[in-house]
Order: structure tokens, then C-alpha cells, then sequence
């Protein structure tokens, strides 16, 4: 198959790498580009945690001036790949790790007590669950600080526009809602938006998939699990 993989450019190689030793030839269109916030203010502490729910948070706090301080606080993940990502950084007390935020919540809440230090939350610009909130029904503070931010791309790269005008892309995979918007936004620039929609969207979960059926794609296919193994697992199997 030749799919568009529409990540942004790090995360989006990886999968590229990972579709094509599948034998899948890949088209990378990121309509996402990631800028970290190297100089957010991260305020006093003390924390008794750290949580990270995207490894964009882990590579700006290898960018950030008081790294080897932050480094030194247990963390908790969404992930198993965050999670080697974090080991292989060097943060050395990877203490909770969930398979979604939900689990990441449940999984704090069940460790730690009403009136231990607060805990820091490294998100993005925007997120698509208030881990905070979740986090203070069961008692615990958090202080949210924003390290990352995602910025839409205005069109799609010309091989990517080109090879979807031709009904040439065979599949899409979408990683975030954000990103699903940026690709019908981009589409719908290029005057491509039927064909783009008109080929089978591979998404990580049923909110990333909402854009697309909103938009009136007719193949959305979501992930059994908000993983990247399952949306490989999405595609080697036969609709």
C-alpha cells in the first residue's frame, strides 16, 4: 500500500520507518510542526512528581535550563514508548506509566495523597483532556506549565497534494484530532478535499476519527487501542 503518514517530521520518520518494513511504500505529509518552549517558566516547586503526556514534553525538558533538576523527580507517562524514551534520557524513576491519560490518572491518584507537594504537568499549548482537573477530584494539585505548542501547516508538502489529486494514496493515518483538522484544512486549501477524504483514514482513536467523519469521509477506521502498534495492526487487517 502507499500511504500518507501525517505526523510531524520526528515522530513522523519513525512511522514511516516502521510502515516500511512492512513492505508499504510511505508519502510523509506533517501538518504539524512542533515548537518547543525551551524558556517556560516552571515556577519554585518543590514537586513530588513529574508528568508528561507527550514525548514533545520530554524533548523540551532536554532543552530546558533547569533540566538536571527536573531529571531528579519521579515521572509518570502515557506510554511504553515515552517511557523508554524517558529511561534512555536518563530520568532513572519512571514511576507510573498508563496506556492512555485516563490510566496515567487512576494509576497517580491510586500512589499518592492529599497534601503531598504538587505535581508538575509539562502539556502542550492544548490539550485534549484536563489532567488537572482530573487529578484534583482525587485530592492532588498540579501546576500545569506549557512546553510545547503544535502549529498547523497552511498546505500539504506538493508530492503529498499531487499523489492524493491522482488517487494515488491508497490510506491516511492520523495520530491527534489536531492533526486530523490540519489535514482537511490543508486539502480543502489545495482544492483536493473530496479525494482526500474519498481513501480509508486510519486513526488512533474515535476522537482523532471525528474531524474526518464529520467532514464526511466515508472509510474511518479506528485503532482497537490509542497505540501506534494498533494502527499498524488496523492496516495489515482486511476490511
Amino acid at each position: 500500500m502507499r500511504l500518507l503518514v501525517t505526523r510531524p517530521e520526528r515522530d513522523g520518520e519513525r512511522t514511516a520507518t516502521a510502515l516500511r518494513s512492512r513492505g508499504h511504500e510511505v508519502v510523509h505529509a506533517a501538518v504539524m510542526r512542533i515548537e518547543i518552549i525551551a524558556d517556560a517558566e516552571i515556577g519554585g516547586g518543590p514537586w513530588s512528581a513529574l508528568i508528561m503526556t507527550s514525548v514533545n514534553a520530554l524533548r523540551a525538558v532536554e532543552a530546558h535550563a533547569r533540566r538536571a533538576e527536573l531529571m531528579g523527580l519521579p515521572i509518570g507517562v502515557v506510554g511504553e514508548r515515552s517511557a523508554a524514551a524517558a529511561r534512555a534520557a536518563g530520568f532513572s524513576e519512571v514511576r507510573w506509566v498508563g496506556r492512555d491519560v485516563g490510566e496515567l490518572v487512576a494509576r497517580i491518584r491510586a500512589s499518592l495523597r492529599h497534601g503531598d507537594h504538587p505535581l508538575l504537568y509539562l502539556a502542550g499549548e492544548e490539550t485534549s483532556r484536563d489532567l488537572a482537573g482530573d487529578l484534583a477530584a482525587g485530592g492532588l494539585v498540579t501546576h500545569t506549565v506549557v512546553v510545547y505548542r503544535a502549529v498547523k501547516a497552511e498546505r500539504l508538502p506538493p508530492p503529498a497534494e499531487s499523489a492524493l489529486a491522482a488517487g494515488e494514496i491508497d490510506g491516511v493515518l492520523h495520530f491527534s484530532r489536531r492533526s486530523a483538522e490540519a489535514f482537511i484544512d490543508c486539502a480543502r486549501a489545495a482544492g483536493i478535499l473530496g479525494r482526500a477524504l474519498a481513501v480509508p483514514h486510519y486513526c488512533l482513536s474515535q476522537r482523532v476519527a471525528g474531524p474526518l467523519a464529520a467532514a464526511g469521509a466515508p472509510d474511518v477506521r479506528v485503532a482497537a487501542r490509542p497505540e501506534e502498534a494498533a494502527i499498524m495492526a488496523l492496516i495489515d487487517t482486511k476490511p
